[in-house]
């Protein structure tokens, strides 16, 4: 997975590159004891490049409590989906990848490449 296909996000720079993005943003809170979280970054990896006005970011939810908590993740991995810097939709644990590229197609249509 190209480590520059997904954004890194943390504690500190969470309204910047989230809340204040003018794009729209999916957030992947994860964590390294978390198994399934590794298959859900590859496959968001693999994604991002069908929607390119789409951010992809990831957040270490361990490293990071404050995002964590103001917005009640509880298990990994969940993905935000954020437009304007509000949530539009959320997804808690692992999705196939046919999942996960509907999801982005339905919260973020104008920006799917179809």
């Amino acid at each position: 997975m190209p480590a520059d296909t997904l954004t890194t996000v943390t504690d500190d720079t969470f309204a910047e590159l989230v809340l204040g993005n003018p794009l729209p943003v999916v957030v992947d809170f994860w964590a390294r004891w978390c198994p399934p979280c590794r298959p859900v970054a590859a496959t968001l990896a693999e994604l991002a490049g069908e929607f390119p006005g789409l951010v992809i970011a990831q957040l270490d939810a361990d490293e990071n409590p404050v995002a964590t908590r103001d917005y009640r993740v509880l298990s990994m991995p969940t993905l935000l989906f954020f437009r304007r810097g509000v949530v539009v939709n959320s997804i808690v644990g692992a999705r196939p990848k046919a999942y996960l590229r509907r999801a982005l197609s339905d919260a973020f249509e104008p920006y799917a490449n179809r």
